[in-house]
């Protein structure tokens, strides 16, 4: 393979087959986001909240009194905007599933708990979501389980920082290939709409 064709540059990424490995890690990686989007989606359908309500629940649930959960909280541990989830935290509060509390220490801010009825519900879904759970990682060690949290902490963290590099790359890239069809009298090539490029992450 010429390096022209390859995905990735480093060293880390490319083996003698070039990056054939990589692409093989992302198509698994893909494969397996797809089973966790539809276990997330089926979750959330059996107890009726959306795939984002049913994450921030079992966000909160995970939070403790030392480190309570507001909506800044919520939001940077789904890696999700601030705005968005505040929508979302006052559906779940209008049905009684969350309530929120003044901040002990400042005013502006709220702290998030589970009512009665949301720890039911959940309640009422670990009994689904344990068995799938078990069946999706129970092929994993308890080391190579700790492993993979450790690198998908990692990777998470930075891929907001990849995708802008993505947008200025991009836009770098479109702008050399007009410069370069404009000095040839080349006809430019047919622009697609961009994609936006958003910040994602399957959790379930």
């Amino acid at each position: 393979m010429t390096d022209a064709l390859l995905t990735a540059s480093r060293p880390e990424l490319l083996d003698k087959d070039g990056d054939r490995t990589l692409r093989g890690l992302l198509y698994d990686y893909f494969a397996f986001g797809r089973s966790l989007e539809t276990a997330r989606e089926t979750f959330a359908g059996f107890v009726g909240l959306s795939p984002t309500q049913y994450l921030i629940l079992i966000a909160i649930k995970n939070s403790t009194a030392e480190e309570p959960m507001g909506v800044n909280q919520v939001a940077e541990r789904l890696y999700l905007s601030g705005a968005f989830v505040t929508n979302e935290i006052n559906k779940l509060v209008s049905d009684r599933l969350l309530e929120k509390s003044p901040h002990p220490e400042d005013g502006r801010r709220v702290q998030l708990a589970l009512t009665q009825h949301g720890v039911s519900l959940l309640i009422r879904l670990a009994a689904l979501q344990r068995p799938v759970n078990d069946a999706l990682f129970g092929m994993l060690t308890r080391e190579e389980f700790k492993t993979l949290t450790q690198l998908l902490s990692r990777l998470a963290s930075n891929a907001d920082s990849a995708l802008k590099l993505a947008e200025h790359v991009r836009a770098t890239l479109t702008s050399q290939e007009d410069q370069r069809a404009s000095a040839t009298n080349l006809p430019l090539p047919r622009k697609k709409r961009p994609a936006t490029l958003r910040k994602t992450r399957s959790r379930q």
